[in-house]
């Protein structure tokens, strides 16, 4: 059975959020926080908070905003456009000169979400894997 297409009001609300970094030098990040996504007018605001923490350094706080509009595009917070996701799915991509950004969300259930980005370019080449968990569910 097929899983129903998502839409911007599905994702408001307050998730856990587990993320791994794999860097092509071995380097490993690890990030555990939350993201809320709330009403901001045109849409949803994403607020990423949490401890990020560098191979074996010391944890460190770290925040990320993104503005979701009706259509499921994601945008950076100063408005510039990042990647649109797929309703039921599927694979995504954003170009940042001169690195190239392939993702794919995956919904198993509602209750959680995946999305894998694999970064490749001169500048950076990295996997990251952020695992998002509906609270209150």
């Amino acid at each position: 059975m097929r899983e129903r297409a998502r839409g911007l009001r599905d994702f408001t609300g307050r998730w856990t959020l587990q993320r791994v970094i794999e860097h092509a030098d071995g380097t490993h990040a690890r990030f555990d926080g939350h993201a809320v996504w709330s009403e901001d007018g045109e849409g949803l605001m994403q607020e990423e908070t949490g401890a990020l923490r560098i191979g074996d350094g010391k944890p460190v706080t770290a925040t990320r905003r993104y503005l979701w509009r009706p259509e499921l595009a994601v945008h950076f917070d100063d408005g510039r456009f990042f990647h649109d996701v797929p309703p039921f799915g599927g694979e995504t991509a954003h170009w940042c000169a001169p690195d190239q950004y392939d993702g794919v969300y995956a919904f198993p259930s509602w209750t959680e979400f995946r999305v894998t980005w694999h970064v490749a370019g001169p500048r950076k080449s990295y996997r990251m894997e952020s695992l998002y968990r509906r609270i209150g569910c």
